[in-house]
């Protein structure tokens, strides 16, 4: 059981999240849901739905409920409810004993691709290596249905498609990140938009044409001495904490 101070830190994470990704208009701005799992226990923390809630962008502490793995509600607030698509996240936990932080969003730019069926291609190298490593390492999976996940079984289906990858592109609705924790999972969501983001104007502009094969190798290289194994289980990277930092200063500045 953990103490009520570490869960309110969980809380805390999982809101700013919230309020970082509607910050940065990645999602609708009332639409989209952030979860944790709570160490040693099965059951997770995630953004609530319902009539006393006030939208991604606003989203504070006292609207982040306690959900158990079966996807109903343990604590929160009244006004307040499970989140319709909670699948997404229960199904995740249970299929990924690593992860410790599921989200799911609709950015519209990620979603265009999904609708078009136009692949994303290697075009960033230095700009953002974060974004490149997402398609070179074969860390971005695809859901082709378009329906809601509002059971367990659409769960594990959508838990199935994403299998080892760290973000899924679900066509025609948003894709759905996860992470060691709730700031690596954010920006999993921020760097595949990012991506996203550069092939959608590459394509306005012309032909886009991807890195080169030996930089691609070089970031491959890069990757493959970080990359986690379950002897070592590693962690989110050190850039990852300093981003977050700058948003959530910069977060603090326009609330």
């Amino acid at each position: 059981m953990r103490d009520a101070s570490h869960i309110n830190e969980l809380r805390d994470l999982v809101a700013r999240s919230c309020r970082i990704i509607g910050m940065l208009e990645l999602s609708n701005p009332t639409q989209g849901h952030v979860s944790t799992r709570i160490p040693g226990e099965d059951k997770i923390l995630i953004r609530a739905r319902g009539p006393m809630e006030a939208g991604l962008y606003y989203t504070t502490p006292d609207e982040v409920i306690t959900v158990g793995l079966d996807g109903k509600l343990i604590e929160g607030p009244a006004g307040l409810a499970v989140p319709q698509e909670v699948f997404i996240h229960t199904e995740m936990y249970r299929a990924r004993p690593e992860i410790n932080s599921v989200i799911h969003i609709h950015p519209s730019t990620v979603v265009l691709f999904t609708i078009c069926d136009v692949p994303l291609l290697p075009i960033l190298g230095s700009y953002n290596p974060s974004a490149l490593d997402l398609i070179i390492n074969n860390r971005i999976s695809q859901y082709d249905r378009s329906i809601l996940i509002r059971d367990s079984a659409l769960g594990r289906e959508l838990a199935s498609a994403v299998g080892a990858t760290d973000v899924c592109m679900m066509r025609s609705h948003g894709i759905t990140s996860v992470g060691r924790d709730v700031q690596e999972a954010t920006f999993n969501s921020i760097n595949l938009y990012d991506l996203a983001k550069m092939n959608y104007q590459a394509l306005l502009l012309g032909e886009p044409r991807p890195i080169r094969d030996d930089d691609m190798a070089v970031f491959r290289n890069m990757r493959s001495k970080e990359v986690p194994t379950p002897e070592k289980p590693g962690r989110p990277s050190d850039m990852v904490y300093s981003l977050w930092r700058f948003y959530s200063r910069r977060l603090a500045d326009q609330q």
